[in-house]
């Protein structure tokens, strides 16, 4: 799902915003500096194709294929399963969840309210 960020939440495309981060360091910050520096007096359009075409001959989509696949298919740790982290009390393996505002809370407590149905 497109939708299934990691890193990026609350977008119809966060998983894509995702993987484009692991590329934008390679692929679209050289490309501004060199369009910058070159005294364009189109800078939207003079980025937009070159992007594409730096992209296009770099074999991006292939190499997100592989990333993905390797990403989301790597095996799992090996070896015993810890008891503790079953029971949820394991210190190093607890989730946290977020809000906006900063706070932090442990996950797998309800902090809703009774519902009277």
């Amino acid at each position: 799902s497109p939708g299934l960020g990691f890193v990026h939440t609350g977008h119809d495309r966060s998983f894509v915003y995702d993987i484009a981060d692991l590329y934008k360091a390679e692929y679209t910050i050289p490309v501004a500096f060199d369009v910058a520096a070159s005294g364009s007096t189109d800078i939207g359009s003079d980025t937009r194709r070159a992007v594409r075409d730096r992209i296009h001959d770099g074999a991006l989509l292939d190499r997100c294929v592989r990333d993905i696949r390797s990403l989301l298919l790597s095996p799992g740790p090996t070896g015993p399963i810890d008891e503790a982290w079953l029971d949820g009390e394991a210190e190093n393996d607890t989730v946290r969840l977020w809000d906006e505002s900063g706070y932090e809370f442990t996950s797998g407590r309800n902090y809703g309210g009774e519902v009277d149905f």
